[in-house]
């Protein structure tokens, strides 16, 4: 769910200007998946530029206060959100855990490291979501250690049918500043594509795992 429309495409451009987003339709990027994709997404570029990490800092935390309210804890999915989920939990003024992919194999072997208390209320920060099994492994994570996962935050997804059922199916919501549909109308009204490459940047979303360029 999109928090606001016009911050949607607020955010878009802010993470287009400084090349947080990246569109290659000619030149497709390879995921670690394999596919091949004329999108490139690394909020994490964002922690470099004060402006727009404010910004979405700022609308992270407003976003989060009007749809969960004010939870115990805000929780980072390492390691892209561990930055800016600290951020928004100074923010909020909230104590801040981040949850590993897997356990450390040594030490304490923690899968969620810092303090965190049975039954206390989370809201999980993301940076990114796709498709997406990382994300719900940490939501997965914080409710086995009892937790009370209020939903997830996340500065951008691409919308993927497939993560929409995901996140169904494990009853998490999902609450996000931009998306891959509003990321398009910024793009179409500003006129950074012609036609045949918005054509081309639709079609890619419509079967990703397929899409040759």
């Amino acid at each position: 769910m999109i928090f606001d429309t016009e911050l949607a495409r607020q955010t878009a451009e802010q993470l287009l200007q400084i090349k947080a987003i990246k569109l290659q339709p000619d030149a497709p990027f390879t995921w670690a998946s394999g596919w091949k994709s004329p999108i490139y997404c690394d909020n994490r570029i964002s922690l470099s530029y004060p402006m727009v990490r404010n910004f979405l800092r700022e609308n992270m935390v407003k976003a989060i206060r009007e749809k969960y309210g004010t939870p115990n804890v805000i929780a980072g999915v390492a390691t892209g959100a561990i930055a800016m989920g600290v951020l928004i939990a100074q923010e909020m003024g909230l104590p801040f855990v981040y949850v590993r992919p897997e356990a450390k194999s040594h030490g304490r072997k923690n899968l969620i490291e810092g303090h965190l208390e049975s039954g206390q209320s989370v809201v999980v920060v993301e940076d990114l979501v796709s498709t997406r099994g990382s994300s719900l492994k940490a939501v997965e994570a914080l409710r086995e250690a009892n937790a009370n996962v209020l939903g997830m935050a996340a500065f951008f997804t691409y919308g993927f049918p497939v993560s929409e059922e995901n996140f169904e199916k494990a009853n998490c919501r999902l609450l996000t500043l931009s998306d891959y549909d509003h990321l398009l109308e910024q793009v179409n009204s500003n006129g950074y594509m012609d036609e045949i490459t918005m054509e081309t940047l639709r079609q890619w979303r419509k079967d990703p795992a397929k899409w040759q360029g």
